[in-house]
């Protein structure tokens, strides 16, 4: 896995767009009140049957018609943004983006998928949030907000429709953190990618202070991986018996999945 720096503009072969300035990783007070709060997880203030209180982050997949991007590559980009937008120095108090964050981790931290290509996914880039791109393939993660009021330049953009093959990008590297996704449950890309952002943010929580600036420092990489059966297996054990560096997501079961499903598990591999 090739993991790039973190873009807040277009693809280099598109025509630049006024995409947002990039912001910088939280450090400090910023950066504790930032790993603080994922460690505390969801407060679990939404009201499914309240509409006014359901909110999410809006994730953008880059599906170019000509030139489809890989699954697994895709999927790390949607890793690395979802985790650059957790860790961003605007999500902490005093930060612009604080308000609309903090909002959604005490409701369900829900994330929506939707896939864009040309024209749109250049226009996506004008909303607040972050990109990232892995071997050519990109996607951004979008300050949260209420489902009801979601920015119509992403409002517009279809959320199912388009898959992408399984792929087999070989074994993780070495000292990365994974993210393992149970192959059996054969989520399409979209689910799968809010699925694996979560799991980037579990796994954040999962790491002490110190694993985490060094993480930071060192780009934020992400794998992602597909689990065959006798691997989530172990994996699920591991969470079972609470080892260390290791979390997994429970599914709400809204969409494709029973209620109650692990769907990924993050693993910290240093």
């Amino acid at each position: 896995m090739t993991e790039g720096p973190q873009v807040e503009g277009p693809r280099p072969e598109e025509p630049p767009t006024d995409a947002p300035p990039a912001g910088d990783p939280a450090t400090g007070a910023a950066l504790d009140w930032c790993h603080a709060r994922l460690r505390a997880g969801s407060a679990g203030t939404e009201d499914p049957d309240d509409r006014g209180t359901v909110r999410s982050m809006p994730i953008v997949l880059h599906l170019p018609k000509a030139d489809l991007p890989g699954r697994t590559p895709l999927l790390e980009a949607v890793a690395g943004a979802v985790a650059a937008l957790c860790l961003d120095e605007r999500v902490a108090p005093g930060g612009r983006w604080h308000e609309a964050y903090g909002a959604w981790l005490d409701a369900r931290m829900r994330k929506i998928a939707r896939r864009a290509r040309g024209a749109q996914w250049r226009t996506a880039l004008e909303v607040d949030g972050v990109t990232r791109e892995v071997d050519g393939c990109a996607a951004r993660a979008f300050v949260p907000g209420p489902v009801d009021e979601v920015d119509p330049r992403l409002g517009r953009l279809q959320i199912g429709g388009t898959d992408l093959e399984r792929d087999d990008p070989g074994p993780p590297p070495p000292g990365v953190p994974v993210v393992w996704v149970d192959r059996a449950l054969e989520m399409s890309v979209g689910k799968a990618a809010a699925q694996v952002g979560h799991g980037v943010m579990v796994l954040i929580a999962e790491m002490d202070r110190d694993r985490l600036e060094r993480w930071i420092d060192g780009g934020l990489p992400v794998a992602v991986r597909e689990a065959d059966p006798a691997r989530w297996r172990d994996l699920s054990a591991a969470v079972s018996a609470r080892a260390p560096g290791v979390a997994a997501v429970v599914d709400a079961g809204y969409t494709e999945v029973a209620p109650g499903s692990l769907t990924v598990i993050a693993v910290d591999e240093r």
